[in-house]
């Protein structure tokens, strides 16, 4: 996808749609956030150690197959997307592919042999996707960027035209893994990337960044707006409830998808992740319209609620709030209707 731009918005004082600040080296969340350190994991380790809830499901899940015949036809709505589980999804809109945050490895973790394991393998070889035009990475962690998966992609003789999009400072680390520099477009806050058929833009988020404990905040985290020929998509990524989320929906909205986390939250870290309720509330001040979509959740053991517990909670606060979930099964290329809800129950 040759021929991009980038191009920076501009923003007054009286917003909180802004560029990242900066401290030193670190970057800075939209607003006050403290990120757990030491007096956490010593607050956690009890429960951990006394946890009975099922955080890894107790039979096998799957496993899901795509059907890779299906991406010869085009959406007849303009809008489909295939959930690969957790963040990684192929998202077709209005004729344009974009993989977000792509994790085929086993684990989430800088180790291959410990650290959170997949509950179900990915639903379609790399290989066998279809061509991809845009690869979409929200930050660096290793639950939203899989070394071993980029290095596949970044050897695909049908990626050799893809464009990598990302946040501040994770160009780096794509570059290191394979990726060609020429390819990859990093973004602010508030910056837009124009593509053939699709501007993406970065917006803030309330999260933070590092794959070690010596780097965190170095490289930037976002959320970010997909804005096609008829349809926008808003791809949540990861981040804890923030006064933003109303901005953002009237500026870039309405969105015909919403895509938030819902999972590996806990009340010891809701300043960087939203859970089911953060999500339903962020919804909402986006603007409320067209369909959510949970996401970030039913993949790894990240957090110490049982692997169900999100989607449950999220069924229940749908109902109370009147909430369109779109829920599709992991691996099943599915078209996104305006209007028309999905609940899968793939889970149950």
């Amino acid at each position: 996808m040759m021929g991009s731009s980038v191009a920076t918005s501009v923003s007054s004082d009286k917003t909180l749609l802004r560029r990242a600040s900066k401290a030193g080296r670190r970057f800075l969340n939209p607003v006050p956030t403290e990120i757990g350190g030491l007096s956490t994991m010593f607050k956690v380790l009890p429960q951990f150690l006394m946890n009975k809830e099922e955080k890894v499901p107790k039979r096998a899940l799957g496993p899901f197959k795509t059907d890779i015949s299906l991406y010869d036809v085009a959406p007849v709505s303009g809008l489909r997307v295939t959930w690969m589980g957790h963040s990684s999804m192929l998202i077709e809109i209005d004729g344009v592919r974009v993989l977000t945050d792509p994790v085929w490895d086993e684990r989430a973790s800088p180790m291959r042999w410990a650290g959170p394991k997949r509950f179900f393998a990915a639903p379609v070889r790399l290989g066998d996707l279809p061509p991809v035009d845009v690869v979409l990475v929200s930050h660096d962690h290793y639950d939203h960027l899989g070394e071993a998966t980029v290095r596949a992609l970044a050897r695909l003789e049908s990626m050799r035209g893809t464009a990598w999009v990302t946040s501040l400072g994770v160009g780096s680390l794509l570059r290191r893994f394979g990726v060609s520099a020429d390819r990859i477009s990093e973004l602010d806050w508030t910056q837009s990337v124009a593509l053939p058929g699709i501007e993406i833009t970065a917006v803030p988020s309330r999260h933070f960044s590092g794959r070690g404990l010596f780097n965190r905040f170095e490289a930037l985290w976002s959320a970010f707006v997909l804005k096609g020929a008829k349809h926008t998509v808003y791809f949540g990524a990861d981040s804890g409830w923030w006064e933003g989320f109303a901005e953002i929906g009237a500026t870039y909205g309405p969105f015909d998808l919403t895509m938030l986390e819902i999972g590996a939250f806990d009340v010891l870290w809701d300043a960087i992740h939203l859970g089911p309720d953060g999500a339903a509330r962020a919804f909402e001040a986006l603007g409320g319209k067209g369909l959510m979509m949970p996401i970030h959740w039913g993949l790894f053991d990240l957090a110490l609620h049982a692997w169900r517990q999100p989607m449950e909670r999220m069924l229940e606060l749908a109902g109370e709030r009147g909430i369109e979930l779109w829920a599709p099964a992991p691996g099943a290329p599915t078209e996104v209707v305006a209007g028309v809800g999905l609940r899968s129950n793939w889970w149950r």
